[in-house]
């Protein structure tokens, strides 16, 4: 049971719109408070598969993908739960590409149907958002390959060990000391 009516998908996907480019991608506590303060039933509605409905229609998609996999990243920052639904991202993900509801989604919002791969630690799942996002832009282009590159190289991504209580290896450590991507 939720505590206030889930938001619809058009409010899920408009909110991630008018966020925009400099809220998506920066640490913003405001942000992540008013995010976390409207969405959080939603996510693990989504998260419980009670939304699946959605996946009706790209804005359905974009709406679950929001939920799934950038909710938990704003809303738990540096906490193993927003992992927790990576899984669910993915499946989303590849139901709605093959679908093609990515291509039905305005540009600067396709990559968020792309991201649940990159952030995978498996290497086919990361060598799909290259693939993915070799017809985004170069920007996100670029982030593909060096979260591709990390997984290939370590098996995993270093910076998620201390949260997810994993021993780093030498080379995670040598890595993470030289500055290497922190998430």
């Amino acid at each position: 049971m939720t505590s206030q009516a889930l938001p619809s998908a058009r409010e899920v996907a408009d909110f991630w719109r008018d966020a925009g480019y400099a809220r998506w991608f920066a640490k913003n506590d405001a942000f992540d408070a008013e995010f976390t303060a409207r969405f959080t039933d939603a996510h693990h509605a989504a998260a419980r598969g009670e939304l699946d409905h959605w996946m009706v229609d790209a804005e359905g998609a974009l709406a679950l993908l929001v939920l799934l996999d950038q909710f938990p990243r704003n809303a738990w920052r540096n906490n193993p739960h927003m992992l927790a639904s990576d899984g669910k991202a993915i499946a989303v993900a590849k139901k709605a590409i093959d679908a093609g509801f990515d291509r039905h989604i305005e540009a600067v919002l396709r990559p968020f149907f792309y991201m649940p791969f990159m952030h995978s630690e498996v290497l086919a799942e990361q060598e799909r958002s290259v693939a993915l996002c070799a017809a985004v832009d170069a920007n996100t282009q670029r982030f593909a390959v060096m979260h591709r590159d990390l997984v290939a190289r370590f098996g995993r991504f270093p910076h998620r060990n201390r949260m997810l209580g994993r021993e780093s290896t030498a080379e995670e450590q040598k890595y993470l000391d030289e500055g290497g991507f922190t998430g």
